[in-house]
């Protein structure tokens, strides 16, 4: 018995010993875990969109209203769009793209054709009559091969990415086939299909043996069935009204297509069809989903839930833009009295991004600043051109650490986001100090520079005030503000820049 005792307790000690020796551990386990995620937490991007997108278009209508909306969101960036045929020749949709693009000054969003299936391909009337633009200057000859854009978008850019078709599969396809990268970096191919059948779709038999062959292998693909509701309007005058309410270019571009003759005449454009595609990646919870193997079929199944996302997505309300703030006041009354009559001309004109990054970087400089403006409007532009969101490209500034011209640097760091403290701003010293920048973006770069004549101009009344009244008057900073604010006002970055391509 005593024998058996102390086998007991010889056990129960053991036990003791081994449980303090796994809390111990845990305890380990936990801290360095704790570590690991506040480490992840504090290099981890505080904003980036939710959805990367390469595009491939057949250049039809509804398509141009889907692009539209993809633009118009901050959640999504498009990293590059391809024509292929379909509604229209590769050649034409590549210049109602391009010329859509151009007229958001999204000029840096690359577009490729796919020349392999062009052949024998037809315009479809109604989408060669529809204007998505200035259709003069895009020219189809120069244009990059469509695989190899694709290939170098899925080299540039680590995150994996939606390959969204608003035509056939014939692109994907032969990105499949040809592309090693387009198997890891496409998470799954967005679809639009048409008809109670898939195969009586006219998406699916643009090129139906690239259809059957994507609809059999590994990478997930999500077919975005159309709004089919017969005589029913899916764009009826409430909801065209509420576009034309939204101000900004994405919405104005799609109410005044609704508004042409051209859309008035013909059913198909008040139809809800491709451009459901935007509305699906955003919010997937609004479609009835239903999965067989790698296919899932993506129904609508709440339709006034889906119009009223079109208009959060045109109005870019999809994702928080700032860190601290909801919102910046436009309300006039809220600024000083030598600015509130200009607030509303100045979003007017520019845009509610301009405006609050302009007041944001004049309080960073602590005084209102021309060339914190100029910085300002050069960033947003860079920008506009690429299409991007803040932090998501690298600046290397020509405006030295000598004020007033490095006042243009604040600007910069406060409308792209590229800062010192982020790495992604570069100060150049030296001898040839002049107001420009080149912005980096996927491998592709650009040189913006103020015109020169204006940043004579604008150098000129600076040395004459500091001249007149030095530094240290109060004279010099009244008369410094009443210039910022009138070239704030009078400016416009589409006009006052040289954009370079350099690479």
């Amino acid at each position: 018995m005593i024998l058996i005792v102390s086998i007991l307790f010889s056990f129960l000690k053991y036990l003791k010993n081994q449980f303090i020796r796994y809390i111990s551990i845990m305890k380990r386990f936990i801290l360095i875990l704790t570590g690991l995620i506040l480490a992840l937490n504090l290099n981890a991007h505080p904003w980036k969109p939710a959805h990367y997108v390469i595009v491939d278009t057949d250049g039809g209508v509804d398509d141009m209203k889907a692009i539209t909306m993809l633009l118009a969101s901050p959640d999504v960036r498009v990293l590059a769009i391809t024509v292929s045929p379909g509604a229209l020749t590769a050649e034409n949709a590549y210049i109602k793209i391009k010329s859509l693009l151009n007229s958001f000054y999204h000029e840096g969003i690359p577009v490729g054709i796919n020349r392999e299936k062009n052949a024998g391909s037809k315009d479809m009337p109604f989408a060669l009559q529809c204007i998505w633009g200035n259709e003069k200057d895009p020219e189809p000859d120069n244009a990059p091969d469509n695989l190899h854009l694709i290939s170098e978008i899925l080299s540039a850019e680590r995150t994996k990415i939606h390959f969204v078709c608003l035509g056939s599969m014939s692109t994907a396809y032969s990105a499949l086939r040809n592309i090693p990268a387009f198997k890891t970096q496409v998470k799954d191919i967005i679809w639009s299909g048409s008809g109670a059948v898939l195969t009586e779709g006219f998406n699916y038999n643009i090129d139906k043996s690239a259809s059957i062959k994507m609809l059999k292998q590994e990478i997930p693909v999500k077919i975005v069935r159309s709004y089919e509701k017969g005589e029913t309007a899916f764009y009826d005058n409430e909801m065209i009204n509420s576009i034309g309410a939204i101000d900004n270019v994405y919405a104005k571009k799609l109410f005044d297509f609704f508004s042409s003759d051209i859309a008035k005449n013909h059913a198909f454009s008040f139809s809800g069809t491709d451009d459901l595609v935007p509305v699906f990646i955003h919010y997937p919870e609004l479609f009835l989903n239903k999965t067989a193997y790698t296919v899932t079929d993506c129904t609508p199944s709440d339709i006034n839930g889906i119009k009223e996302r079109i208009i959060r997505i045109l109005t870019g309300e999809t994702v928080a833009r700032n860190q601290v703030i909801k919102i910046l006041p436009v309300d006039p009354a809220f600024y000083f009295d030598d600015i509130s009559s200009s607030v509303n001309d100045i979003i007017s004109r520019y845009g509610i991004d301009e405006w609050t990054s302009g007041v944001l970087a004049n309080e960073l400089h602590r005084h209102l600043g021309v060339f914190a403006i100029i910085g300002v409007k050069m960033g947003i532009r860079a920008r506009e051109y690429f299409n991007t969101g803040v932090d998501e490209f690298s600046v290397v500034s020509f405006a030295g650490s000598n004020p007033p011209l490095s006042c243009m640097n604040d600007g910069l760091q406060v409308s792209t986001g590229a800062t010192p403290g982020h790495g992604l701003l570069k100060v150049v010293n030296d001898a040839n100090l002049s107001p420009s920048s080149e912005f980096t973006y996927l491998n592709r770069k650009i040189r913006l520079t103020l015109k020169p004549e204006i940043a004579d101009k604008i150098s000129a009344e600076l040395k004459e005030i500091n001249f007149t009244y030095g530094l240290d008057s109060n004279i010099y900073w009244e008369l410094v503000r009443k210039n910022t604010i009138k070239y704030w006002l009078n400016l416009d970055r589409h006009e006052i820049f040289l954009i370079e391509e350099l690479k």
